[in-house]
């Protein structure tokens, strides 16, 4: 007997597994200092939460995520449907809901991740909690207060789900690769040839720079581009040097 499992369970639960699945590369990979962007003496001095208290954490939030996932599709399969049709949309309508959901995604956490470093009740008592590690590494990129974690990213990715028309099979693809994302970005390492460097501007080495005190104002894109920082004036360029113990530095970069 064949167990069916829909894509709107999977794309709940596959993005949570591959979360873990790939931060738990980085993780053995972490190893080679020479690519850490900063060394382990400053990650255990700098951050103030335990890497216990980070994997809770992060587990709460995939919690709220899940639920709200779950809840959403319930709603959307109660609603009345058009006439059944079991036709595939193209490789260019899944790449254009792609565009559009990446889009969507980043405005949405743009404005709202800026309004949490603006808003002083809001950074202290929410988002602070994501600072707590100024030294970010992989599985610490969902560590938020569940308050921001609902607001930033669950309910912005049930917004870039419903406004790209994408399918929930299409869903899958999408949140895992955002996933991905999310988890690269916060991984501390700038590793040779990683694509997702060449292709993206807003990497690991940009987002470290915000995770840093004289970078709290700055790069709050995330986590595809980097346009809305460029075009409201918040964009740090930063170079990438070795640093005198070893590994490599994301340093600001003076206009």
């Amino acid at each position: 007997m064949v167990c069916m499992i829909s894509d709107e369970m999977l794309g709940t639960f596959v993005p949570v597994l591959v979360y873990w699945a790939y931060s738990g590369l980085y993780v053995l990979v972490g190893s080679f200092d020479k690519y850490r962007l900063h060394s382990r003496k400053e990650e255990k001095a700098k951050n103030s939460a335990s890497k216990g208290k980070v994997v809770v954490g992060v587990l709460v939030q995939q919690a709220f995520q899940i639920a709200v996932s779950l809840l959403l599709f319930t709603v959307m399969n109660m609603a009345p449907k058009a006439e059944a049709t079991t036709a595939k949309p193209s490789v260019l309508v899944v790449g254009m809901q792609f565009a559009v959901a990446m889009l969507v995604l980043d405005t949405w956490q743009y404005f709202i991740h800026r309004y949490m470093h603006i808003n002083r009740f809001l950074y202290r008592h929410i988002h602070y909690k994501h600072h707590s590690l100024i030294v970010p590494f992989a599985y610490g990129a969902l560590y938020n207060h569940p308050l921001e974690g609902l607001l930033l990213d669950t309910v912005g990715g049930a917004i870039s789900f419903l406004v790209s028309g994408m399918t929930p099979r299409t869903a899958i693809f999408f949140f895992s690769f955002a996933t991905i994302k999310t988890v690269d970005d916060h991984c501390g390492l700038w590793l040779p040839g990683n694509p997702l460097h060449v292709l993206f501007s807003n990497n690991s080495a940009y987002h470290d720079v915000h995770h840093q005190l004289y970078g709290g104002k700055y790069n709050f894109s995330q986590p595809f581009f980097v346009v809305w920082d460029k075009i409201l004036g918040t964009y740090m360029p930063y170079s990438l040097e070795k640093r005198r113990d070893g590994g490599l530095e994301a340093r600001p970069v003076k206009d």
